[in-house]
């Protein structure tokens, strides 16, 4: 019997999954910022030594990275994927370079496009969002990252970190 074709392509995974290896920086860093801190979001320091989930104050230079997606026990094995998230004052995994997967909310990623950060609240748009297209002074680019390919029917997509702006 012939063998049969599954699919085109494949989806992109989760957000907050890396998406290749070996170039890559993640850090570890407590989340001080008293909310749940979702696989996938972007991440500023706190003051503290600590991150949170960026705000409306966020800035291109105080973007630190963006929270990974990883197996945090045995106990929560299975809240690893779509939805996964940290707790206050849990251990974060920031990822600082190299290339994750993550949901774009607005616009259509390009390999090589600019990444958006929403800083302004819309309707059906939320303060964090990252976004494949500019919306005025409601979002912020980053300067150290890129798109790295189109997103899937899920909305994830590779966005590559250049370089480290903080430590």
């Amino acid at each position: 019997m012939p063998g049969k074709v599954i699919g085109k392509s494949l989806n992109n995974g989760f957000a907050g999954s890396f998406a290749r290896t070996p170039d890559s920086i993640i850090v570890t860093r407590p989340n001080n910022g008293g909310d749940n801190i979702l696989f996938g979001t972007v991440l500023v320091y706190d003051g503290t030594g600590g991150v949170k989930a960026a705000d409306d104050a966020f800035t291109a230079t105080a973007f630190v990275g963006i929270a990974g997606r990883e197996t945090k026990s045995a106990l929560n094995y299975l809240d690893q994927d779509g939805g996964g998230e940290y707790a206050p004052e849990e251990a974060v995994s920031v990822f600082q370079r190299g290339s994750i997967n993550v949901l774009c909310k607005q616009g259509t990623p390009a390999v090589g496009g600019r990444v958006y950060v929403r800083v302004e609240e819309d309707t059906g748009k939320a303060i964090g969002d990252i976004e494949a297209v500019a919306d005025g002074n409601n979002s912020i680019a980053l300067t150290n990252a890129q798109w790295g390919g189109s997103k899937d029917a899920n909305g994830v997509c590779e966005l590559v970190l250049l370089t480290r702006i903080n430590a």
